[in-house]
């Protein structure tokens, strides 16, 4: 793998470090001047498309909707796509965030992946929102209950990359303005769905977020095929 390097960070991305497989994914360590970047791997045999998903400010391993991440980071597999959860070094940092989800991206070129679909929950809203304006590569996002601050790059994702933007109506951490405020600054391609009663971490409604955000992966990723014909 060859050195990353942002110059508005200065960071180097040094070399990837990838264990046994445990249960359906590979963890992953991109080893960096700034700290070990943790990831588990689904990956596809000859994938050109890929996800990758982050949590909010608690860190870790994180996943809204009782299960959502891991659950659907298998079932892509079936549509040749792999995925990557990220696990932040420093959560409560939105800038080092941003940072590993893109060291995640160049990692996810390396395998070969030419087409990705980001998607974040909570303070990971604006975090993918960041990644995305920085990574042309980057061609659909999905926000879940996401944060407005950090977000002011949405409108530079205009025609390039598509935005869906799911909140409850009742979470008790993030207002619903705040997805709509950002559904307002964004341009087209763009949807917002608002589910009512659910709280943040949407899993009132889990079943139908699983089936939301897997058709809109799906759905944008291979549409790509059909601009390119």
């Amino acid at each position: 793998m060859q050195p990353i390097y942002d110059e508005s960070f200065e960071r180097i991305v040094e070399g990837v470090e990838v264990e046994p497989q445990k249960e359906d994914y590979y963890p992953v360590k991109l080893i960096t001047s700034r700290g070990s970047i943790h990831c588990r791997y689904y990956p596809v045999i000859n994938a050109e498309k890929a996800v990758i998903w982050v949590g909010g400010v608690g860190g870790g391993w994180d996943t809204p909707a009782r299960g959502l991440y891991p659950l659907l980071c298998e079932k892509l597999r079936s549509n040749a796509i792999a995925s990557l959860r990220v696990r932040y070094r420093n959560p409560t940092q939105l800038e080092e965030a941003v940072l590993d989800v893109i060291a995640g991206i160049t990692y996810l070129q390396d395998e070969g992946i030419k087409d990705l679909a980001l998607v974040g929950h909570s303070l990971g809203g604006a975090v993918v929102i960041q990644a995305a304006a920085q990574s042309p590569n980057v061609c659909t996002i999905v926000t879940l209950a996401t944060q407005a601050y950090g977000t002011d790059s949405a409108p530079e994702l205009a025609t390039r990359c598509s935005l869906l933007l799911l909140h409850g109506t009742n979470d008790e951490v993030l207002s619903p303005d705040c997805s709509q405020n950002v559904y307002q600054r964004a341009l087209q391609p763009k949807q917002i769905i608002f589910y009512p009663n659910a709280s943040h971490g949407l899993d009132e409604v889990a079943d139908e977020v699983y089936q939301v955000v897997q058709d809109w992966i799906v759905k944008q990723l291979n549409s790509l095929n059909t601009r390119l014909l």
